[in-house]
């Protein structure tokens, strides 16, 4: 078998173009004016799309309008959060479309109309994506808020908006014409129903009890399934009776013959393995997690990445622009990085810090020093994330800062309204401010965005990470910060057991065995700090420059959208368009 190199655009016209991708996700990161997103799921989601775009990958996207966004986060002096909708109108933004689907919820007809957005890649090809809305007249009042808001409402809310959008996204593709020869990528389970659709269609009638196996497989066939979540408790299931009242006894007893109904429960990820080919985790060490989750399926991993062009600031853009300048065609040319002198990764990375400072003091009227290491840690507030675990002891923390060198820590990240140790969490950060005062500097940031995450994980010296082990699925923040020469520290879990590589890439919290301790892991973090990243960043600033360029390198020219979609391509989407004689190991070339 011969050592096959293709480029990636001679492939995609080997027999794939006669075929869609239709990728379901129930949050989808546009921009910043369209707040459909909350979180890492909806980022992944919208730079798939865009790096989908970038290469010509025919994929159509689906996920709903969230009319009320997620919410506007308030934080007052003591860290207290609280929350408003958000303001914005999809008919300002967003174009309308003809075609409608129509689902059936508690027996009576819901009429579902879409937005279109189209995301453009850099040669032009386009991705278009269809934003579900049951705001219309012919619906009831009830009805009508289906898509206002963003993971809300109880679990009878959540499974009518999951019908919304599986059922009648898979509907609407087939109003607009796409219909022979998709192939529909579920991202996490949300649109898990969208297989009792096609499951329906392959009936073409029969009844639930006519159902085959030969059914179940031309199901399978058409469906891809990536999991995001480490644990049991946070994957969607339904008690039968509201999927009863809700779906009726027929598509039960439907959904029952097709593997959906697990322990008395509609588990959505239990049917989204049981009708899909290919299934996949987010990293490699997320897969052996899915794997003890889900013993009786064949479990892969494809390692989620960030669209480089979207997340690298302006400052280094430039910078490679001029030293790499093939790095927005094919990201692996950020590997060329390590000939970028040290002096021009520092120039560029105070550009970047600058405009991080400036936009700090705009909001809160605070100056932090550009001489001082600055940490970044910006994730969704709940307890597991831990992002007070660098406070487990301020005395130790304002002892480093006087005798080694000082420290500004740079926080943002909301708590879902419902979650009270998430709201909690903030609070203890603004308490420990208050107790470091004049030693560390520390100030929470409001609404953590997508424009506000492009300055931070640009402007800090340093991104911090430490949840608890093993419940990080993959993580994407260190992967932008490792665009813009930002190392990370971090717990070994999710992306960084593939990323780390101790005082080259960055540095780690704990032990890779062990699984996570917050009074361990709060002593390594002291006591690396102490003894070696405040040494390096103070005493030998060229050597932490380094750490920065190896960081380009080797995480940014890797942990990218455009790898993660090549490897769909090849991996999930279109197996069985590679040339006879190409190793999918070989792949890795493309």
């Amino acid at each position: 078998m011969r050592f096959f190199a293709i480029q990636f655009e001679e492939f995609m016209t080997l027999g794939t173009t006669r075929s869609t991708v239709a990728y379901f996700s129930m949050e989808i990161c546009l921009e910043q004016a369209i707040p459909t997103y909350s979180g890492g799921l909806g980022v992944l989601a919208g730079d798939t799309l865009r790096s989908a775009a970038d290469l010509g990958v025919p994929v159509v996207a689906v996920t709903l309008l969230h009319r009320k966004g997620y919410f506007v986060q308030h934080l007052d002096a003591n860290g207290q959060q609280t929350e408003s909708p958000v303001e914005w109108s999809p008919e300002q933004v967003l174009e309308a479309v003809e075609a409608r689907s129509l689902v059936t919820i508690e027996g009576r007809p819901v009429h579902v109309a879409a937005r279109k957005f189209v995301v453009k890649g850099v040669r032009g090809h386009e991705v278009p994506v269809f934003l579900l809305d049951t705001n219309l007249p012919e619906n009831s009042e009830w009805d009508r808020a289906l898509t206002d808001t963003l993971y809300g409402g109880d679990e009878h809310y959540r499974l009518c908006q999951e019908i919304v959008l599986g059922m009648g996204g898979a509907g609407l593709l087939q109003a607009l014409g796409y219909d022979d020869g998709v192939i529909y990528h579920l991202n996490e389970g949300h649109s898990a129903l969208l297989t009792l659709q096609l499951l329906e269609r392959q009936l073409d009638g029969r009844q639930h009890f006519q159902l085959e196996d030969a059914d179940l497989e031309a199901v399978r066939h058409r469906c891809v399934f990536t999991t995001h979540t480490p644990v049991p408790a946070g994957h969607d299931k339904f008690p039968l009776d509201t999927v009863r009242k809700v779906l009726g006894d027929e598509r039960v007893a439907l959904l029952e013959g097709s593997g959906g109904v697990y322990e008395g429960m509609l588990n959505m990820t239990h049917l989204a393995l049981h009708l899909t080919r290919f299934v996949n985790g987010v990293a490699m060490r997320h897969r052996d997690v899915s794997r003890t989750m889900f013993p009786d399926y064949l479990i892969n991993s494809i390692t989620n990445g960030v669209h480089a062009t979207t997340w690298t600031g302006p400052a280094f853009a430039e910078l490679f622009d001029r030293r790499i300048p093939e790095w927005r065609r094919d990201n692996l040319y950020l590997r060329y990085a390590v000939s970028i002198p040290l002096q021009e990764i520092r120039d560029t990375h105070a550009v970047s810090k600058g405009i991080l400072l400036d936009e700090v003091k705009r909001r809160t009227g605070v100056t932090l020093d550009p001489n001082v290491m600055t940490i970044g840690f910006a994730r969704r507030a709940t307890p597991y994330k831990r992002a007070d675990l660098i406070f487990s002891d301020v005395v130790r923390l304002a002892e480093i800062a006087r005798n080694v060198g000082k420290i500004q820590i740079v926080f943002g990240g909301k708590a879902h309204p419902h979650d009270g140790g998430g709201k909690e969490l903030i609070r203890r950060i603004f308490a420990a401010d208050e107790r470091l005062q004049g030693l560390v500097e520390v100030v929470y940031l409001e609404n953590y965005e997508m424009a506000l995450a492009h300055l931070m994980v640009a402007g800090v010296d340093l991104w911090l990470n430490n949840p608890m082990k093993p419940l990080e699925a993959s993580g994407t923040s260190g992967m932008k910060a490792a665009l813009n020469g930002v190392p990370s520290f971090s717990v070994l879990d999710g992306w960084w057991v593939e990323g780390h590589v101790e005082g080259v890439t960055g540095w780690s919290i704990g032990t890779p065995e062990a699984e996570g301790d917050p009074s361990r892991d709060a002593l390594d973090l002291y006591i690396k700090l102490e003894r070696v990243i405040l040494p390096l960043f103070y005493g030998l600033p060229f050597a932490y420059a380094e750490v920065m360029r190896w960081a380009i390198a080797l995480n940014g020219s890797f942990f990218n959208t455009q790898r993660m979609v090549r490897q769909y391509v090849h991996n999930a989407y279109f197996p069985d368009s590679l040339p006879a004689d190409v190793r999918v190991e070989d792949t890795a070339l493309l």
